[in-house]
């Protein structure tokens, strides 16, 4: 049943409380991982990151960019990390600011798996699950370059990622983070377990469904007992075809996404988020049913924007428990009161979106610096 928008925005369910494991959350906008490239050559979040992220804080909860937990990991220029001492307190300062400004903030921890190039990753080994390379190139400092031939994971290096996985939760954890959120989307390490296309395995990890969901499953496990599975989320996106991992037979994505909800609905976590082109799918909420716990959809990408009003109808008529929103919140800082209050919407600067300074960045106004009228 369809909900049409409202004419006053303030009764909409997207303004009302809801609680996502052990986060309690004001409102149900929650603003997607986004990757900025600010973090500079070491990675460090900065004063400028601070800022940015302290200027969202109204959303019920803030995603953050993508994070890689040990520097082999990163999939590109600028990416910030969570491998040490210095990128740890450099997000407690992001923390502190989001805490002060009255928001809530989980890290999204992502490992690049194959789509990541030595000239990137300090030199270190590209691991996936097969010897399979994108088929592309990649922007390094040098320019693009082709991606490079991975190697395939040896049980010790699956071993090692989960290490690497864990630690980087605890090291959040212990920066002041509400929780973390694994990646398990978008054509990264996690994803291409997922997919035939990327994983040609002939041991445990590949070949059925449920070979193919054990790595996630193991990694989110190990997060979740090492930092409490209500601090925990995961991102999935069945179907999204990024980086090569091509999902197209949909009787093996119904298969093995049903195996892989199904344990981790096993685990007690804070959420699922599932980034999909059509979140009210049959698939999607077979999902949702299936996870037995908060879910937050997303159906921004590739190419889309979320609206206020598609917002509004996917918690009005239950395909959701909270919706991640990318670009609006990009352009506006403010969103959650604009949308309430019924205020136009400052324009994202797409050309911006990966610079590396304050413009397009936090240099968007909000309602009311952009309402002052000079006389």
């Amino acid at each position: 049943m369809s909900h049409p928008a409202p004419t006053d925005y303030s009764t909409s369910p997207l303004f009302d409380g809801v609680s996502l494991g052990a986060i309690d959350l004001p409102n149900r906008i929650v603003m997607a991982p986004l990757t900025r490239v600010r973090a500079g050559s070491e990675g460090v979040p900065n004063d400028l990151m601070v800022e940015y992220y302290r200027q969202r804080a109204s959303a019920g909860l803030i995603i953050t960019e993508g994070t890689y937990p040990d520097h082999a990991s990163q999939g590109w220029i600028g990416a910030p990390g969570i491998a040490n001492d210095e990128q740890a307190t450099g997000w407690k300062k992001v923390f502190d600011a989001v805490h002060t400004a009255g928001g809530r903030v989980v890290v999204q921890l992502m490992h690049a798996g194959r789509a990541t190039h030595p000239a990137l990753n300090g030199g270190g080994r590209v691991l996936a699950p097969s010897a399979i390379p994108i088929d592309g190139v990649v922007f390094t400092g040098a320019g693009e370059e082709p991606y490079p031939q991975p190697e395939a994971m040896t049980t010790q290096d699956l071993e090692a990622v989960i290490s690497s996985f864990v630690r980087a939760a605890e090291r959040a954890i212990a920066a002041g983070a509400d929780g973390v959120e694994i990646h398990g989307a978008n054509g990264y390490l996690l994803h291409q377990f997922h997919s035939h296309a990327s994983n040609h395995r002939t041991d445990r990890f590949g070949g059925s469904p449920e070979n193919r969901a054990r790595f996630t499953l193991a990694v989110t496990s190990a997060v979740a007992d090492a930092v409490g599975a209500d601090r925990v989320g995961i991102r999935l996106s069945p179907e999204v075809g990024l980086g090569g991992v091509v999902e197209d037979d949909r009787a093996d994505v119904l298969d093995t996404y049903g195996v892989l909800v199904d344990g981790l609905s096993s685990l007690g976590l804070a959420y699922l988020s599932i980034l999909h082109a059509d979140p009210g799918s049959g698939f999607i909420q077979d999902l949702r049913r299936r996870f037995d716990g908060p879910v937050i959809v997303n159906s921004g990408a590739p190419g889309g924007q979320t609206t206020r009003d598609e917002a509004h109808e996917r918690i009005a008529v239950g395909h959701a428990d909270a919706v991640a929103v990318g670009r609006a919140l990009i352009a506006n800082p403010d969103l959650v009161a604009r949308w309430r209050e019924g205020h136009p919407e400052n324009e994202p600067r797409y050309e911006l979106f990966y610079a590396d300074t304050a413009e397009g960045y936090t240099d968007y106004p909000t309602h009311d610096e952009t309402s002052i009228v000079v006389h």
